[in-house]
């Protein structure tokens, strides 16, 4: 039986290479995004339904979901829609955190409030939440970006363990580095002057030729693919090299070496 998937953030990057991923592989998808009406590739594949959706809006995120339930017998739901925050704490505007929050948080908790009683009915289900390298460690200018991803991974752990006996299975694939437009598209920043020496280090990580390192978004939808279907209960999928090296040294190392590090001028 054709199985479908419900994708949030579709219009670019990783939403939109994991949407032609899995109608690849003879999946129905249901890809959402904020303007669908600018779309030009995936309204040309079959079986891919294009919807409407800002996540950080409830009243259009619950519209949203009933017509997909109405028309579409859905399996996985991805939370992949997000953005980030980039810049010293001291810089942000309470808009500006608060934006962050409802995006990242708040529409992943909404969104998979929207549907757990469908999959709870249905005795079956994946929830696949994409968070970050950055939700299970910190890193300088990203302090708002990682409570967000930080809460995402905290939520989907405990959910994991409440809705396991429905036969519910949510995860995390948490990327590092990916090579898309997330840089340039996907965020926000703002710059404070007692920072300018941290912020011009941090900011290297998002050149050319550190991007070019970053893995292929093909290679973490993959990881998602994976996540989708091995029918295993890990929670956690920590997907890219440059993820693995960075997770395995903060592990090795402890936290209070790598804020040394970063005194020093060193950032990991």
């Amino acid at each position: 039986m054709q199985k479908t998937i419900f994708i949030t953030g579709a219009s670019s990057g990783l939403g939109k290479t994991t949407a032609k991923l899995f109608q690849s592989k003879g999946w129905n998808v249901i890809a959402t995004m904020r303007n669908p009406e600018k779309e030009t590739e995936l309204n040309q594949l079959e079986n891919v339904t294009i919807l409407k959706l800002d996540v950080s809006k409830k009243n259009e995120l619950e519209y949203t979901i009933a017509e997909a339930l109405e028309n579409h017998s859905i399996d996985v739901v991805l939370n992949n829609a997000g953005y980030g925050l980039i810049g010293p704490l001291e810089a942000f505007t309470d808009e500006q955190i608060h934006k962050q929050i409802e995006t990242n948080l708040m529409g992943v908790i909404r969104l998979t409030k929207a549907f757990t009683p469908y999959f709870r009915d249905k005795k079956d289900g994946v929830l696949i939440n994409v968070t970050s390298t950055f939700g299970l460690m910190g890193f300088p200018t990203c302090s708002v970006y990682s409570a967000t991803k930080f809460a995402v991974d905290g939520f989907s752990e405990s959910l994991a363990y409440e809705l396991a006996q429905f036969n519910i299975k949510v995860k995390v694939v948490a990327p590092g580095g990916i090579q898309t437009d997330f840089a340039g598209r996907s965020l926000d920043g703002a710059f404070h002057e007692s920072y300018g020496k941290l912020i011009s280090k941090v900011q290297e990580g998002y050149s050319p030729e550190q991007i070019a390192n970053y893995s292929k978004p093909e290679d973490i939808a993959q990881i998602i693919y994976e996540a989708a279907t091995d029918g295993k209960g890990q929670l956690r999928y920590i997907a890219g090299k440059d993820a693995n090296a960075l997770y395995n040294d903060r592990m090795a190392n402890g936290v209070e070496n790598q804020v040394q590090k970063t005194k020093e001028g060193f950032i990991f």
